[in-house]
């Protein structure tokens, strides 16, 4: 690309650019230009002068249809007629393009926050610092405190749901270009090789351009465990103890001694490996490889930490005196080394390391570093390791080497603490129906009943509550049940080896996909009771090392789940079980079928109004009540800002702790690297301590007739939405041929099949690749669909419901985020683009018939969206996103010209495989572009 590549100054969008706004902007511009140019460069060295030409035109013309210089249907028309390899081109160049926009604009963020830090400007909101302060003014007292943070919990779950398109090489590269910006922008004056930096810069980016940008075969489950795996090294490790230590000490100089945080607040989780609802490769191999590899993980990790230890604690007893109990660690390593006799601190870390070395080859078989010198017993648990290094911190303390203590050593101790021998919690998670089948089958082969599946509710849970009084188990080992019953029991049994190998932190959730009853959650712990992770005691009551956790996913299940809850407290089995955990029970939201099911304002009302319920259930039962928040990366699924997303929370829904699940492209975007992960595990705690001390929802008196007002809203969007995606006759149809909904299902991204279960309805399809479709076509349907219905037709042209819309809006938290997020959503929607992938519908009448809705629907949204906000364009309330925008977006054009294309021609007879691909490289490069697009 020329030198002209990308100048951001000729970008407007609706007059969001301001002076000040631009000159701050000025390093980015320099930065996506040299990008841009380098690109272009090593295009015309690869490909030729022809093809970057054609690059450069089309890339002219993309940035006027911006400006609206010229219509987009002239660039359609001459890249519909482009051969297939110079499509291919084309595709490649604005798809690396996008790589090198993310980068360079993650880059800034980071510069403006060293700006920021720099210039002493006050603590951003969502940072601890901006939290405490808060809590200052807050005034509050010890003891609130301390009972509103028992049991303090703040766990970011991984998931493996394919929404991430990129390859690992392709992030590698990004990484490697991001190191060389970051080298330039400290170097000081004239420290830099310029020659040689630009040689590497030019290199890199060539390296970017002759790599697949797709993956040759679909992703495995062991690939994505080791994937979600490597963001440890990348970040977590450091930061994750980091932020809990900070916590700690900041929580204990405000209210000393109250005892706040025994134990981490932020603790990381997975699903990865545990997650078997629709995945037929989660088997009970794969969970043993789970929880093995997570282990190896941290047993690496702590072991290369005591080897880093043992070289610098080199402190000699002829100069220090340490405490006797260090001597004793000392003398227990039985070092008998000539070399190390002074060295008492060595010598102590020898024989931790061999300990922690047995440990790692009684849990793995084998040690993840270097042999011990001696053989020492194993470790019974992560405290006693733990305990070993506080005696090494004391001493170091007791002769004036605590800046020593509170380096390396420090951060061991709170991975040690955080991470244990596990690394993180891996959850399993199943379908009710699928325990309904298996628990049938094992009473049936029991003889305690023939068909179970055809008791009533009532005979379900007398049965049920029964065979949980009994520690004899259901079936043998050589039981004769379906393959689908004898892998569930291999899964759970192989949970409750790994649990007694390393510890009930393991495998520490069992999660209820689409529960609705109170024999759903009994079927799951007659499961663990089969396994022996439940055991019903001897009198005492029953115990359980795993916590049951119903997930409600439909608007209607979520509507029932406070009643539903009520019922399964009622259970006198079952609420012994949660009394034996300390009275604590989680639930899970599901925010993507929720949505899909109901659209963006009834789902995200549904959820409010289920976390009242529940609130008020766990009031009435005298239990502690913790959310699982099943979110995905678009705002369609429960995405957006975290900070504000659980700030929004109802009074009480946060209580101290909450789990939020993380998945696909979100993970690279929040982890890949330490600075990134600070700051967004920062706002998760953050969030969570405002929720949970400060009254943040603000509508005193005004509550019952607030929700009164989005109960009326929720059903006028509802009832708009199903009349569109569930009630139109022809529907599904246009939105298979509309969409890339089929060709997604080639994208290698993931080992989880697009359905949970064969068909064509929109029920049967998964929340991702529904999201993701409309992501595609920049339609964003489920981000938005039905709300400006609602809104309008409430407010009837009457200005004081308008007004009454707009106090809300500005006082309430729920309502602002709700809108805030559809106006994201709303400024990355084109109708414009739409209208081309709905040329793809054969039946005109069902094209023109389908597509006028939604064009209407939009219009009336974004409309009542700005009536409401009272702003004058989108994204007045998020300059960020808005710059963003105005950076990617003309980049985006010829993908999407060229992806419908591409659909075309398959869908007419093309067989070529570069057609094919270059339909994968489109996909690619639009939901790279977008950032979250499932």
């Amino acid at each position: 690309m020329s030198e002209a590549t990308v100048d951001v100054a000729d970008l407007r969008h609706s007059g969001t650019a301001g002076p000040a706004d631009r000159a701050d902007e000025a390093p980015l511009r320099d930065d996506i230009r040299l990008l841009g140019r380098v690109l272009g460069e090593v295009i015309g060295s690869q490909a030729g002068q022809d093809v970057l030409d054609l690059v450069e035109r089309t890339r002219v013309e993309a940035f006027k249809i911006r400006r609206s210089e010229v219509d987009r249907a002239e660039l359609a028309e001459r890249l519909s007629g482009l051969d297939i390899r110079s499509a291919n081109h084309v595709i490649r160049a604005f798809s690396h393009f996008s790589v090198l926009a993310n980068l360079a604009e993650d880059l800034h963020h980071e510069r403006r926050r060293r700006y920021h830090r720099r210039e002493g400007s006050p603590p951003q909101a969502g940072s601890l610092a901006a939290t405490m302060a808060l809590l200052d003014e807050a005034g509050l007292e010890a003891g609130t405190v301390a009972r509103e943070l028992a049991g303090a919990l703040v766990c970011p779950v991984v998931t493996a749901h394919p929404t991430e398109v990129r390859r690992r090489t392709i992030s590698q590269v990004q990484r490697h270009i991001t190191d060389l910006i970051r080298e330039r922008d400290r170097a000081a004056g004239g420290e830099l090789d310029e020659a040689q930096w630009s040689a590497q810069l030019w290199r890199s980016v060539l390296t970017l351009w002759q790599t697949a940008l797709l993956r040759l075969s679909r992703l495995r489950l062991q690939d994505e465990i080791d994937e979600a795996l490597r963001y440890y090294d990348l970040s977590l490790f450091e930061v994750v103890p980091a932020i809990n230590a900070e916590l700690r000490r900041a929580l204990e100089q405000r209210w000393p001694g109250a005892g706040l945080l025994p134990r981490p607040m932020l603790l990381p989780g997975s699903w990865i490996g545990g997650d078997r609802d629709g995945n037929p490769f989660v088997t009970a191999d794969a969970l043993r490889r789970a929880t093995s590899r997570q282990a190896e993980t941290a047993l690496a990790h702590h072991l290369a930490e005591l080897q880093a230890l043992g070289a610098e604690l080199s402190m000699s007893d002829r100069l220090v005196t340490p405490t006797q109990e260090l001597y004793a660690l000392a003398e227990a390593s039985r070092d008998s080394s000539p070399f190390r006799a002074d060295e008492p601190y060595r010598r102590a870390l020898i024989g931790i390391y061999a300990r922690l070395a047995a440990t790692a080859r009684r849990v793995l078989g084998r040690v993840p570093g270097a042999e011990p010198e001696n053989q020492l017993p194993a470790y019974g648990s992560p405290d006693e390791l733990r305990a070993d290094l506080d005696v090494i911190d004391t001493s170091l303390r007791s002769h004036g080497a605590g800046p020593l203590a509170d380096d390396r050593l420090r951060r061991l101790r709170e991975a040690v603490e955080v991470f244990g021998f596990h690394l993180c919690g891996l959850d399993m998670r199943q379908n009710s129906a699928v325990h309904e089948q298996v628990v049938g089958e094992m009473l049936a082969w029991a003889g305690v009943c023939d068909d179970y599946a055809s008791l009533g509710e009532a005979a379900r849970v007398e049965l049920l509550a029964r065979e949980l009084t009994m520690r004899r188990p259901l079936v043998r080992p050589d039981a004769e049940l379906s393959d689908t019953a004898r892998g569930e029991l291999d899964v759970v049994r192989a949970a409750a080896e790994q649990v007694a190998l390393l510890g009930p932190r393991a495998v520490p959730n069992y999660v209820i996909s689409m529960c609705e009853s109170v024999s759903d959650v009994l079927e799951a712990a007659v499961l663990l009771k089969e396994a022996g992770l439940l055991d019903p005691g001897a009198g005492d009551g029953p115990t359980c090392s795993v916590g049951i956790s119903p997930l409600f996913e439909t608007i209607d299940d979520l509507r029932r789940a406070g009643t539903t809850m009520t019922e399964v407290l009622d259970q006198p089995q079952y609420r012994s079980l949660v009394a034996s955990r300390g009275d604590m029970q989680e639930v899970m939201l599901g925010y993507s079928d929720s949505n899909k099911d109901g659209g963006y304002l009834a789902a995200n009302w549904a959820l409010y109004r289920a976390e009242l319920d529940l609130v008020e259930v766990a009031r009435k039962e005298g239990i502690r009540l913790r959310l699982f928040h099943g979110r995905g990366g678009t705002v369609g699924r429960g995405g957006g800002p975290s900070y504000e997303a659980i700030r929004a929370q109802p009074p009480g829904a946060v209580a101290g702790a909450l789990r939020i699940t993380e998945q696909g492209e979100v993970i690279a975007a929040k982890y890949g690297d330490p600075d990134r992960a600070r700051r967004n595990l920062e706002a998760l705690v953050a969030a969570t301590l405002e929720a949970t001390l400060l009254d943040i929802e603000g509508l005193g008196t005004e509550a019952d007739s607030a929700y009164a007002l989005l109960d009326d809203l929720a059903g006028r969007a509802q009832q708009a939405y199903r009349a569109l995606v569930h009630e139109t006759p022809g529907f599904v149809e246009w939105f298979r041929a509309a969409t890339p909904i089929s060709e997604l299902s080639e994208l290698n991204i993931g080992s989880r099949p697009p359905s949970r279960k064969a068909g064509d309805s929109i029920a049967d399809l998964r929340a991702i690749p529904w999201v993701f479709s409309w992501s595609q076509t920049r339609i964003m349907l489920p981000g938005w669909y039905g709300t400006g219905t609602a809104l309008e037709s409430w407010v009837g042209g009457d200005e004081q419901k308008l007004a009454r819309l707009q106090e809300l809006h500005r006082t309430w938290p729920f309502l602002r985020t709700v809108l805030s997020n559809m106006g994201m959503v709303l400024a990355k929607t084109d109708l414009g683009l739409a209208a081309r992938y709905a040329e793809l519908v054969p039946d005109e009448e069902l094209r023109t018939r389908v597509f006028d809705q939604i064009t209407a629907e939009h219009e009336r949204t974004v409309r009542m969206l700005l009536a409401i906000t009272g702003d004058d364009h989108l994204l007045a309330d998020n300059p960020s996103l808005a710059r963003s925008i105005r950076n990617r977006f003309p980049y985006l054009e010829p993908l999407h010209h060229l992806q419908v294309e591409m659909l075309r021609r398959r869908r007419g007879g093309d067989d070529d495989a570069l057609t094919r691909r270059n339909i994968q490289l489109t996909i690619n490069g639009i939901a790279t572009a977008l950032r979250n697009s499932g």
